[in-house]
């Protein structure tokens, strides 16, 4: 078990992009050093059903830290020493654990967390300024996770910016294959007024930051996400690629459900994308489980929100006939590593999964 010990940022960067420097992301299912993590302590993302949820994370952490490191972030030590009891209650072996303590708004690290590039054999981390999903308040703790990430591994720092002002995703908002294409939604960051992250850039100016940051050549926009998710359009509840040239979609086959016409249109759209290479993907359906409510609320619950680890493909699942059905989909894709299903249905209360809470450290 290791402590986190803070360095001086080995460099900011803000004269050259990532791309011009060769720099670009790596896809998720490429090497991992570790897996960034956020310990969760914000109640008021998971009403009444607080309790439960570190024990999901203790789940979630016994499967990854097979194959790789945890980096996670804890926001005192009492946090870590409740961390430490539940992992040794579920069988983690705390050696592969890092805490890294620094006092977060909420633990949704996908979003919050370090982005890394890469380019041969060097990582740097791209810091994408996280706003709150331009909608919460409590988010200034949590714009400062890649700025703290950098600093403990020694790593460059670049700063994201359009015209001098800072360029905000997330990253559950992208999809990259790792080889130049990158998939998002035009409800997330292209809508002129519903949790506007970036206001006054048009398609064209966001594309170039995409470009700039991620080393991407190849940008395609789908339409919308799932009901009941308030990111307004995350692309990791509806598309992802397994491969470089493979990708699953979600289809909602009910046509009554309010999930039909949004996710159909999506399919429409997926006909004209090309690769970076100019070939057609293979896209491969994936099931919508049955609409999931907590309270009246509906759930943005979504098999597509499941991560790519060294040991494994964790995949959320909800109590539903079609998990079985998403398992064996995912099964045929990944069969070079095994596909585990963990139990969600109280996870997605928070409007968010298993990849929402995860972020990849390449080798």
């Amino acid at each position: 078990m290791l402590r986190a010990k803070f360095m001086p940022t080995k460099k900011i960067l803000n004269a050259a992009t990532p791309a011009e420097l060769g720099f670009s992301f790596p896809a998720e299912w490429e090497k991992h050093e570790a897996t960034w993590l956020g310990w969760p302590h914000n109640a008021s993302d998971w009403p009444g059903k607080f309790e439960i949820i570190p024990w999901v994370y203790g789940e979630m952490v016994r499967k990854i830290s097979v194959g790789e490191r945890i980096n996670l972030i804890v926001r005192h030590k009492a946090d870590e020493n409740f961390a430490r009891h539940v992992f040794k209650q579920v069988g983690v072996d705390l050696r592969k654990i890092r805490f890294v303590t620094y006092p977060t708004n909420r633990g949704w690290t996908r979003d919050t967390g370090p982005i890394f590039v890469k380019r041969k054999n060097e990582n740097a981390i791209v810091h994408f300024h996280f706003n709150g999903w331009a909608k919460y308040d409590n988010w200034r703790k949590d714009t400062k996770v890649p700025e703290i990430a950098a600093n403990l591994l020694g790593k460059k720092l670049f700063h994201a910016e359009h015209d001098g002002k800072p360029f905000v995703i997330e990253g559950g908002g992208i999809e990259l294959n790792g080889r130049g294409t990158l998939i998002s939604t035009e409800e997330c960051y292209l809508d002129p007024k519903i949790q506007v992250r970036n206001p006054g850039l048009d398609k064209m100016e966001i594309e170039g930051a995409l470009r700039n940051y991620l080393g991407v050549k190849n940008i395609f926009w789908l339409a919308k996400g799932p009901k009941g998710d308030d990111t307004h359009g995350h692309i990791d509840d509806i598309c992802r690629f397994v491969n470089a040239k493979t990708l699953v979609l979600v289809r909602e086959k009910n046509s009554k459900d309010e999930n039909y016409k949004p996710l159909a249109e999506n399919w429409e759209r997926i006909t004209d994308l090309r690769l970076e290479d100019g070939g057609k993907p293979e896209v491969v359906e994936l099931p919508m489980p049955s609409p999931l409510y907590f309270d009246g609320v509906r759930l943005p619950a979504s098999y597509a929100n499941f991560y790519i680890c060294n040991a494994g493909v964790i995949v959320p699942t909800f109590n539903d006939p079609n998990d079985r059905r998403a398992l064996g989909i995912l099964g045929e894709l990944f069969r070079y590593r095994p596909v585990i299903g963990i139990h969600a249905v109280d996870l997605v209360w928070g409007f968010g999964s298993l990849h929402c809470l995860t972020q990849q450290q390449p080798a």
